[in-house]
């Protein structure tokens, strides 16, 4: 069902493959049937990527080098109109932006600088290009602090981004590392959304080379960083940053007991005095191909249904394959409405109309 006012923009959208929109169930239906982008109550995509052309230029090896053998060669054919075509096939009525790992940072502090801006320039034009239908969480090159701080002034402040998005690691430094404070203080002091991707670390990306990274390392570096910022104490000091972690936490959920029981000792405990349970609890996760009845399982009995958000991956990961997966959860409609919208108009109050 298409709103007449998205006859013209579809009228140059590229077609993309029918996935089988029939299959999603009526639990889902007024979410699925609304027009997207006409204030209704259509899905929130908080884990949508772009690749600009600036990126594929200057990143096109790295991106390309991590992708082989798991994703489809479309990925560097990634545009606007393909994004907006499933959107709008889907009941997506917005999607927040943001670029997906291997990032912006390869080490060089003048290239990372340059790149951020571009990305999160072309983040901000393509919001205001298709108003309603695009926010975005703006990169900044984490390891240089000065960058950093000035790309978070000038990505807030001026571009009106949604928020910053971080990988889950640098080098081999997690996001707890005191070397980050200033910048994770500066996003306090804000009361900044943080989106975290997963990425893999230097130590770890060649210990299987036959298992792509993605696969392995990305859920388990998610769960790396969270008992980072857990046990270095952030997550006790930065109270005012609201963190959305992807892939309905990587790791976490299985293992959260197990990071609570061995983080009894007491110089670990004394780094989370309102215990693990309940930092965790109060963080968000979206669940980006994780529509599945084992990780939802796991997810929904950590936290309750107003900490998850829908995601997708797109277009590492077809829209569907979470749009879809999301109806076939056994989930009642509020919870459905909550995970796919609500939750996200909760923290990005700008997408509620």
């Amino acid at each position: 069902m298409t709103h007449p006012c998205c006859t013209a923009r579809r009228q140059f959208l590229v077609s993309a493959a029918s996935l089988g929109a029939g299959a999603i169930l009526p639990s889902a239906a007024a979410l699925a049937q609304t027009p997207a982008g006409t204030g209704g109550p259509g899905l929130i995509d908080v884990h949508h990527h772009i690749l600009p052309p600036a990126y594929l230029a200057e990143a096109r090896a790295q991106v390309l080098a991590q992708v082989q053998n798991i994703l489809p060669p479309a990925v560097a054919t990634w545009t606007p109109q393909k994004s907006l075509d499933e959107m709008d096939r889907l009941g997506i009525a917005t999607a927040i932006v943001s670029i997906s790992s291997p990032g912006i940072w390869f080490g060089n502090q003048d290239a990372g600088r340059s790149l951020a801006r571009k990305c999160n320039e072309y983040a901000a034009e393509l919001g205001k290009a298709h108003p309603g239908r695009f926010g975005s969480f703006a990169s900044i090159p984490l390891p240089d602090t000065e960058g950093s701080l000035r790309e978070i002034a000038y990505a807030l402040d001026v571009l009106k981004a949604d928020g910053i998005c971080l990988l889950s690691s640098y080098g081999d430094k997690w996001l707890g590392d005191p070397a980050y404070a200033p910048v994770f203080d500066e996003l306090n002091r804000r009361r900044a959304i943080v989106y975290v991707h997963p990425t893999a670390p230097d130590c770890c990306r060649d210990l299987m080379s036959y298992i792509p990274q993605p696969l392995t390392e990305f859920p388990h570096d998610t769960t790396r960083t969270v008992t980072s910022l857990l046990y270095t104490g952030s997550f006790g000091r930065l109270r005012d940053i609201r963190f959305i972690f992807s892939h309905a936490g990587g790791t976490v959920p299985m293992l959260a007991g197990r990071i609570a029981q061995l983080g009894k000792r007491k110089d670990l405990a004394a780094k989370v005095p309102n215990g693990v349970d309940y930092e965790l609890k109060r963080l968000y996760y979206e669940i980006a191909n994780s529509a599945n009845r084992p990780a939802m399982a796991a997810l929904m009995n950590l936290v309750p249904t107003s900490q998850i958000m829908f995601g997708s991956d797109n277009p590492f990961v077809p829209l569907s394959v979470t749009a879809e997966g999301l109806t076939r959860l056994g989930l009642s409609a509020a919870e459905i409405q909550a995970i796919g919208r609500d939750n996200a108009v909760r923290l990005m109050p700008r997408f509620a109309v």
